[in-house]
């Protein structure tokens, strides 16, 4: 008798597995009506509160009525979670899910793949994806009224959530504990990584509804980063398309990306200049990995530590404010004679990079040596005759103002 069911029950599986199979494809498109609808009341219900939560009127409690959006909030990313694993899921599983579901569903394992290892950074980028998923839902199938609400939420909350995620890389980056330079190479990453993505995303879509006089301070930036958003990027492109984010951050995240965090940044870019303009062996290319390098130092003097009001070296401090007031004597001759302007504002950032790198942990012999030729040829320094060394190596200069000898 136990042969027997055993194998009654292993044939009434089998048989029964088909039809609970066949019963889920035909179920699946009823859970989708169910919670697409589910959806819908909990979307609709959180944009009302929401434009009542954003009202500066005296009608509402200001605590009641945050709680009450919060609240609402929580109960719309639960009805998205619920979306993906009680429909996308079972879709994927039984093969009748369609590509951009897969797609779904590979970013939502991704995400929360986060939660053991960085909490944070997986608390705020479930959220965010939650909310791009129902957004992709909306642009296809809502009115235009619904997507104008739901625009203005979105925005609102992908901006607290990108601040937060960038504060969370910011605090990381400025941990002085964390010694090891491989980890903070990947934060690194990250921080370039959202910035560019919140520009492309959130940016894109505020340039459009929002008008026009705010955004005066960053749309030549942004018209910049726009053209290295087409094609295939070599090192030197990404790296001046990320001295651009690192711009714009400036005017955009001031307290997530704090002027610690993006002078990381910017010494980060610098290295990488360095090393390119070192590692470029065809000179027109190394030219142009040059010229980009310059134009890296300027941006980090003038964007970044012009800005800078506390020094812990006071030295540090004194040495940019000399560096400062010839900058910007040198700019008095832009409209008289730009050549000698761009002559002059070349030989002083390449004599302040060379007091900055020398005596660093990094091997940049070959970018000084590269330095002091263009500055001989600039007639910046003065080259010692019969001084080489066998393997062609230059061993010494005279700077003409005797600040850097070598």
């Amino acid at each position: 008798m136990e042969e027997k069911s055993l194998k009654i029950t292993g044939t009434n599986t089998t048989f029964f597995n088909k039809i609970t199979k066949t019963l889920t494809k035909i179920l699946i498109p009823t859970k989708i009506g169910i919670n697409g609808m589910l959806i819908t009341i909990k979307r609709n219900n959180l944009i009302k509160i929401y434009e009542n939560y954003k009202k500066e009127t005296e009608e509402y409690n200001t605590k009641e009525i945050e709680k009450k959006y919060d609240t609402a909030y929580i109960a719309y990313l639960e009805t998205l979670d619920k979306y993906v694993m009680d429909t996308i899921y079972k879709k994927v599983k039984n093969d009748t899910a369609t590509e951009f579901e897969k797609d779904a569903l590979a970013r939502y394992y991704e995400v929360t793949s986060l939660k053991e290892k960085e909490y944070m950074d997986y608390k705020y980028r479930k959220q965010k994806y939650l909310l791009e998923l129902d957004k992709e839902s909306i642009e296809i199938n809502a009115k235009e009224k619904i997507k104008e609400k739901y625009n203005n939420f979105y925005i609102d909350k992908m901006d607290t959530l990108y601040k937060s995620i960038l504060k969370n890389y910011s605090i990381k980056l400025a941990d002085t504990t964390n010694v090891y330079d491989s980890t903070k190479e990947w934060i690194y990453v990250k921080i370039f990584y959202t910035l560019e993505e919140y520009i492309q995303n959130i940016l894109s879509m505020k340039m459009k509804i929002e008008p026009k006089e705010e955004f005066t301070d960053i749309v030549d930036d942004y018209e910049k980063f726009e053209a290295y958003t087409v094609g295939k990027l070599d090192i030197k492109d990404n790296i001046e398309k990320n001295m651009i984010l690192l711009g714009i951050s400036r005017k955009l995240f001031t307290h997530s990306v704090p002027l610690v965090v993006a002078e990381q940044c910017y010494e980060k870019l610098l290295k990488d200049a360095r090393g390119l303009v070192q590692d470029t062996k065809i000179a027109t290319k190394r030219e142009k990995a040059y010229e980009m390098l310059i134009s890296l130092i300027e941006d980090y003097n003038v964007r970044l530590l012009s800005t800078k009001v506390y020094w812990e070296n006071t030295k540090e401090r004194d040495s940019y404010k000399k560096f400062w007031d010839k900058y910007k004597k040198i700019g008095k001759l832009k409209d008289e004679n730009f050549l000698e302007y761009k002559k002059q504002k070349e030989v002083l950032f390449m004599k302040n990079d060379i007091e900055k790198i020398r005596n660093t942990k990094y091997d940049y012999s070959k970018i000084l040596t590269y330095y002091k030729r263009k500055l001989v040829d600039y007639g910046a320094i003065k080259e010692l005759k019969n001084q080489y060394k066998s393997e062609g190596k230059y061993k010494g200069y005279i700077l003409k103002e005797n600040k850097v000898s070598a």
